[in-house]
C-alpha cells in the first residue's frame, strides 16, 4: 500500500478548454453579462484566474520585506497591534479604560485627547502605561504642537527609550480641510506645522507625526479606488512640502501614517492594503530616499462605520471580523475594529471586549500573526491588488495633472467626485444591489430599536460629511416604531393564491420588503379560491392586501382579487407581488394600486407607505 499511489496526478487542462466547457455550460447565454463581474472600482473581474494572468506582475519576484513592499515590511512576521480607541475624555477615566484594555489584549491605544492641555493631565492619562512596549495613538488633539512638546518632554522625563516609542498623533490639515472647507489658521501655517513636528519628533523614528486618514475618504462614500488615489495624492502633497522646507524625505516619509478603512469587500479590502504598499513605493522612489526605511509606510487601519447598523446590531459582529480578517492579511501594522453597538451607544466594556476578542482569536487561534502576506499567490488576490493599483495610480496622476491634492481640494473637484460615489452607493443600497442584512434585506420584523438609541452621531461638518450607509432605511423604521407606539403597526396581509411554489417565494419576497419599514406581516397558509381569501383578507383589517402568486395566475385569480378587494374594502390599498408584464393593464383596471418587484427602488417606495399609513 506504501507504494500504491491513491491519487493520480491530474492532466493539464488549457484555457482554451475551460472556455470551451464554460461556454458550454452557458448555452448561448451571454459570456461577459453572466460571468464578468464589473466593479464601482472600473475595472473587470473575470470568473477564474490561472497562472498566465500573473505573468506581468514584476513584483511578484520579490519576498516579503523587499521593495515595493507589496508583500508587506516584514520578513518573519505578520504581527500588528490590536488597537482599543478609548473615547473618554477625561482623563483618569480614559486611563482606567486603557489599562484593562491592556490587561485584555489590547498593545496599543487610541485616546481622546481633547482634554489634554497641560503636563498633570497627560501624566494621568498615560499613567501607568509602559511606552517601550505600548503604542499610543492621539486624536482629537486641539493644538498638535503643544501636545507633541508635553509628549516628549515625558518620554524624556520617564527615561523611556526613544525608539521603542511607536504609536501617533492624527495631524492632518488637509483632511481637515475636507471636512470644515477652511484651514485650522491658513494653509501655509497648518503645513508649515508638518515641519516643526518632524523636527520636534527627533529620534522617535516608530512615532508618526502625520497621519494622512482615508478612512474620512470612506465614510463619506467614497470607492476604493478613490479611498486609496486621493490618500496617496495627500501623502504626497505632505512629502512634496516637507521637502520643499529643507525636510529630508527619509525623515517625513518614514513619520508618516496612512490611516485606512477597512471594510465588508473582503477580497477587495485586502488587495487594496497590498496596493497602497505597492504604490506607496513607486511615489517615494521619485524623491530618491538614501534609506529603505522612506519605503515602509506605516498602514494603520480603522473598520468601517459606514456600514454598520442600528437594527440587527449583532450582525456587526460578522461586518467586524471579517474586516478584521481583511486588514490583518492584507498586512496592517495596526487595526481598530468597531464596537458592534457603535451606531447607537458608546461603547461599554462588553462591546469594546468583543471587538478586541476578534483580534485576539486572530492571532491566539488562527495564527494569523505568524504567516507572512497570506494571500500571496491566490490568482485572484494577486489580480485584484494589480487592477487596484492600476486604477489608484490612473486617478493618483490624474490628481498630480490638476495641480495637486490641495488645488483639487481647494477648487472642490475631490469633494465633488467623492459625493458622487456617494449617491451611487445610496442608490445601490436603495435598490438593494448592496445589501446590509437585517436593514435593506432579511429584516428581524419584530425588532425594536429606538429607546435603546443612546445617541444620535449626525456630522455637521460643512464639507465631506461621515455617515452610514443605512441611515435612511433607519429613519423609515424608527418612524414605524413611533407611530406604533402611539397608534398601531401597519399590517400587510398576504393574499396567497394558486402555485404553492411561486405563492411562498412572493410571500417571502414581500415579507422581506415591508419588514424592511418594521411592518406587521400577516401571512396565512393559502386559499383555496378568491372568495375565501378576500373574506379572510377583510376580517384581519390590514391596511395593505398585496395578492402571492404566479404570473399565469394573475391573468385570472389575481384579477379577480383586485376587483373583489376593491369592490369591498375600497380605501384598502391592492398590490401585486410581481411585475406580470402580460396582464398589467387589466390589474390597473381591476383596482390593483401597485406592483412590488426586484426593480422596484425599495427605499422610495418604503417612504411613500410611510406618508400614506403613518397618518
Amino acid at each position: 500500500m506504501a507504494d500504491e499511489k491513491l491519487f493520480t496526478e491530474f492532466p493539464p487542462i488549457s484555457t482554451e478548454e475551460w472556455e470551451a466547457t464554460i461556454q458550454k455550460d452557458l448555452k448561448g447565454a451571454d459570456y461577459e453579462r453572466k460571468l464578468v463581474w464589473r466593479t464601482d472600482e472600473g475595472f473587470n473581474v473575470r470568473p477564474y484566474y490561472r497562472a498566465e494572468n500573473l505573468e506581468d506582475l514584476d513584483y511578484l519576484n520579490t519576498l516579503p520585506d523587499e521593495f515595493p513592499y507589496t508583500r508587506g515590511t516584514k520578513a518573519d512576521n505578520n504581527k500588528w497591534d490590536i488597537v482599543q480607541e478609548v473615547e473618554e475624555a477625561d482623563p483618569a477615566k480614559a486611563n482606567a479604560i486603557a489599562a484593562d484594555a491592556l490587561k485584555r489584549g489590547a498593545t496599543c491605544i487610541a485616546f481622546n485627547a481633547a482634554n489634554i492641555d497641560s503636563d498633570a493631565a497627560l501624566e494621568t492619562l498615560l499613567q501607568g502605561i509602559d511606552l517601550n512596549t505600548t503604542g499610543v495613538q492621539f486624536n482629537h488633539v486641539k493644538s498638535y504642537l503643544d501636545l507633541m512638546k508635553r509628549f516628549v518632554s515625558y518620554v524624556e522625563a520617564h527615561n523611556y527609550d526613544k525608539e521603542k516609542v511607536q504609536g501617533s498623533i492624527n495631524f492632518d490639515p488637509l483632511t481637515y480641510r475636507l471636512k470644515h472647507n477652511r484651514f485650522w489658521k491658513s494653509a501655509e501655517e497648518d503645513m508649515m506645522q508638518a515641519v516643526e513636528l518632524l523636527e520636534m519628533n527627533g529620534c522617535m523614528k516608530n512615532f508618526k507625526v502625520i497621519n494622512v486618514n482615508g478612512i474620512v475618504l470612506h465614510n463619506a462614500g467614497s470607492m476604493i479606488v478613490q479611498e486609496l488615489g486621493y490618500t496617496l495624492a495627500l501623502a504626497n502633497e505632505y512629502l512634496s512640502f516637507c521637502t520643499e522646507h529643507g525636510m529630508k524625505v527619509e525623515k517625513a516619509a518614514s513619520r508618516m501614517q496612512l490611516t485606512m478603512s477597512v471594510g465588508s469587500n473582503y477580497f477587495m479590502e485586502i488587495a487594496k492594503l497590498r496596493a497602497v504598499r505597492l504604490l506607496w513605493s513607486t511615489i517615494v522612489e521619485q524623491y530618491h530616499p538614501q534609506c529603505n526605511c522612506a519605503y515602509k509606510i506605516h498602514i494603520n487601519t480603522v473598520a468601517s462605520t459606514w456600514n454598520k447598523t442600528l437594527y440587527d446590531p449583532y450582525v456587526n459582529m460578522l461586518r467586524s471580523t471579517t474586516e478584521g480578517m481583511s486588514a490583518v492579511i492584507g498586512g496592517s501594522d495596526s487595526v481598530s475594529l468597531q464596537p458592534f453597538d457603535v451606531a447607537y451607544k458608546e461603547s461599554d466594556e462588553f462591546s469594546r471586549r468583543i471587538a478586541r476578542n476578534v483580534q485576539i482569536i486572530l492571532k491566539e487561534e488562527a495564527f494569523m500573526d505568524r504567516v507572512v502576506d497570506p494571500a500571496a499567490g491566490s490568482y485572484y488576490v494577486e489580480n485584484l491588488t494589480n487592477s487596484i493599483a492600476e486604477q489608484a495610480w490612473k486617478l493618483f496622476r490624474e490628481v498630480e495633472a490638476g495641480g495637486g491634492a490641495l488645488k483639487l481640494i481647494e477648487d472642490g473637484t475631490i469633494q465633488a467626485e467623492i459625493e458622487k460615489s456617494c449617491q451611487k452607493r445610496d442608490m445601490d443600497i436603495a435598490t438593494r444591489r448592496y445589501i446590509l442584512l437585517g436593514t435593506n434585506q432579511y429584516p428581524n420584523i419584530n425588532e425594536k430599536m429606538a429607546d435603546k438609541i443612546e445617541r444620535v452621531v449626525k456630522d455637521e461638518n460643512e464639507g465631506l460629511k461621515t455617515y452610514r450607509g443605512a441611515i435612511a432605511f433607519e429613519e423609515i423604521r424608527l418612524a414605524t416604531e413611533k407611530f406604533a407606539a402611539a397608534n398601531h403597526r401597519p399590517k400587510v396581509y398576504l393574499l396567497k393564491l394558486g402555485n404553492l411554489a411561486m405563492r411562498q417565494a412572493r410571500a417571502g419576497f414581500i415579507t422581506n420588503f415591508f419588514g424592511c419599514a418594521g411592518y406587521e406581516i400577516m401571512e396565512p397558509s393559502g386559499f383555496a379560491t378568491v372568495e375565501e381569501g378576500v373574506k379572510a383578507a377583510g376580517e384581519a383589517k390590514p391596511d395593505l392586501i398585496v395578492v402571492c402568486s404566479s404570473d399565469e395566475e394573475y391573468a385570472t385569480l389575481g384579477v379577480e382579487a383586485a376587483k373583489q378587494c376593491k369592490a369591498q374594502y375600497p380605501n384598502t390599498p391592492f398590490l401585486v407581488a410581481g411585475n406580470p408584464t402580460e396582464c398589467l393593464d387589466a390589474l390597473k383596471e381591476a383596482g390593483t394600486d401597485d406592483f412590488i418587484h426586484v426593480k422596484v427602488n425599495i427605499l422610495e417606495s418604503l417612504r411613500k407607505y410611510n406618508q400614506m399609513l403613518l397618518k
